[in-house]
C-alpha cells in the first residue's frame, strides 16, 4: 500500500506530466493523437515511475508509446524542470498504455448488442 508521500508524488507527477504533454506532445508524436495521463505509480524508493497513458484519435496507439520512448530524455528533462522545486531527484519514467476506456467501450457495445437481441436473460412480463 502506497504511503501518503508516494500518493502526493504520484499526483504531482501526473499533473505536471500532463502539462509536459500539452507543451511537448506535438513535437514528439504529432498533432493528431490526444494523449492523457490516467495514472502514475511510483516505487517505494521514488526511483521509478510508471506513467499510464490513454491515447485517442489514432488506431496505432503502440506507435505513440514507442515515439514517447524514443523521446524519453526530452520528456524527462521537461518534467524535471517542472518538479525541481518539489523533488530532489526525478525518477526514471516508463510509459504504459492504459486501455481501460477502450475496453469499457467494447463491453458497452457488447451489452447493447445483447440487449437488442433479447439475450440479456431478463424475464418477460
Amino acid at each position: 500500500m502506497p504511503s501518503v508521500r508516494q500518493k502526493q508524488v504520484e499526483e504531482l507527477i501526473k499533473r505536471n506530466f500532463g502539462l509536459v504533454l500539452q507543451n511537448e506532445g506535438t513535437y514528439v508524436f504529432g498533432a493528431k493523437p490526444l494523449v492523457t495521463v490516467t495514472q502514475v505509480k511510483i516505487s517505494p524508493d521514488f526511483g521509478q515511475a510508471k506513467i499510464y497513458l490513454s491515447i485517442y484519435n489514432t488506431e496505432h496507439k503502440q506507435e505513440v508509446i514507442l515515439e514517447m520512448e524514443d523521446n524519453k530524455v526530452r520528456l524527462k528533462q521537461s518534467l524535471a524542470m517542472r518538479l525541481r522545486k518539489h523533488m530532489r531527484r526525478v525518477p526514471d519514467i516508463d510509459f504504459y498504455l492504459d486501455d481501460t476506456l477502450d475496453e469499457m467501450l467494447r463491453l458497452n457495445q457488447l451489452f447493447d448488442r445483447l440487449h437488442e437481441n433479447n439475450q440479456m436473460g431478463e424475464e418477460e412480463e
